[in-house]
């Protein structure tokens, strides 16, 4: 969330930072409010001096036997009045609150210009496309060949878009998530975490994916919510916290199963294992000093991206331009890996700096040498998601009879086999 003093101080910049966001200039009426809050606070401080002086008088009558009648009756009105601003204060201070935490962060000066993802930027290439003898297959054809990916029973049990999977597909599932939590904590030192999956309303807002977009999500009638991210409770591990700014960087990773209502997409992404209702993904957040928070970015995303060199699916990194920018992020690599059935790459990674946004949200600081606090900055990125680097391996793996050959740094999760196959 923004700070109202300095969107005052720096309102030019702040418009042209919304303008990038496609947002309408906002500076003029949010900087109107605050104006209004802080008369109102002068003028309930100078009630309150008054009251004071007034009961202060009173006392030393009193003492003398003297009528105060009249200063009572000036206290009782003070009274009522300082109760009227209290009110009107915090129905501006209300209005305030309400107006930024729906503004999204300010994009980062590198970060391209555009609408849409058709900006996004091109800075990196892994890997060579395979070629195949033979037209490849989807991933849902070759788990349907397979019998161990069943989407038909799934929609009887929980309805459309979730899927089961089987025999040796659970087994490469589970061996994904066990390689990816090695290489985060061992090689790259994340402290693990295992997170609750359901969170109240606070622990979102301070992420940012409330208030504005909760029919992204699902609601228990219980008052929580089902996770989206393990962003959401790995980076509120520190919410209310003011950190020693010697215990900094802090690195989370964690694998929990993801819950999105997904409302409103449509078309090939909701067939197969790509825009699931339920999936399982293994997270990486940092928080660190704002000094810090650039070099933290470049280092999550060389950790998202060793995930994929070492199962040698080709991929490649894009830079997000500001209209595909999440409402947190400032500045935001996509890590997107090839998918020869639809010979197009797709999003496996989003790792994302949001600088002080969710900090400020959260409460979230830190003390530094000068024993002066001020807040952390955060990042968060999938480091990836487990199921869309199951089906990448199904498409870059396949063989023409329908097998899956086995990527060699998985084969010691996955019992020794070499190659998955019907009626192995």
């Amino acid at each position: 969330m923004h700070d109202i003093k300095w969107i005052k101080e720096n309102i030019v910049l702040f418009d042209t930072a919304m303008k990038r966001r496609s947002i309408p200039s906002v500076s003029i009426e949010v900087t109107k409010l605050y104006e209004s809050y802080v008369a109102l606070l002068l003028q309930l401080q100078i009630l309150q001096n008054e009251r004071n002086n007034s009961s202060k008088i009173i006392g030393i009558k009193k003492a003398k036997g003297e009528d105060t009648k009249l200063e009572m009756e000036q206290v009782a009105k003070l009274k009522l009045d300082i109760i009227s601003l209290q009110e009107k204060s915090n129905s501006v201070s209300l209005k305030i609150k309400q107006f930024l935490e729906v503004i999204p962060n300010i994009p980062s000066e590198d970060t391209p210009d555009g609408v849409n993802e058709e900006s996004n930027k091109e800075i990196k290439v892994f890997g060579n496309k395979p070629v195949f003898p033979f037209k490849p297959l989807s991933h849902d054809v070759i788990g349907y060949k397979l019998n161990m990916m069943d989407f038909d029973k799934a929609a009887d049990m929980s309805g459309a878009r979730f899927v089961i999977l089987k025999d040796k597909l659970a087994l490469l599932e589970r061996a994904l998530c066990s390689f990816m939590l090695n290489i985060h904590t061992q090689k790259h030192k994340y402290i693990e975490i295992s997170p609750p999956s359901l969170v109240r309303d606070k622990a979102l807002f301070g992420t940012g994916q409330l208030p504005k977009f909760s029919k992204d999500l699902f609601k228990t009638n219980s008052d929580h919510w089902l996770i989206p991210t393990a962003e959401v409770p790995l980076t509120n591990i520190v919410a209310d916290e003011i950190i020693p700014s010697v215990s900094l960087p802090i690195r989370y990773t964690a694998l929990t199963t993801c819950f999105r209502s997904e409302a409103g997409s449509a078309g090939q992404d909701t067939k197969g294992m790509i825009r699931l209702h339920e999936f399982k993904k293994v997270e990486l957040v940092s928080i660190v000093k704002a000094e810090d928070s650039v070099a933290e970015h470049e280092r999550m995303l060389s950790c998202a991206e060793e995930i994929l060199k070492q199962l040698e699916l080709p991929y490649r990194v894009v830079i997000l331009c500001c209209g595909d920018l999440g409402f947190s992020a400032s500045k935001t690599y996509d890590i997107e890996v090839w998918l020869p059935s639809q010979n197009q790459y797709r999003e496996i990674s989003s790792c994302s700096n949001c600088l002080s946004f969710q900090s400020r949200r959260m409460n979230a600081r830190m003390r530094n040498l000068n024993n002066d606090i001020e807040p952390v900055h955060t990042l968060n990125g999938s480091g990836v998601a487990v199921g869309r680097a199951l089906l990448a391996i199904l498409e870059n793996y396949q063989n023409k009879d329908g097998s899956v050959n086995i990527p060699v740094v998985l084969k010691p999760y996955m019992n020794g086999l070499d190659m998955i196959a019907l009626n192995e």
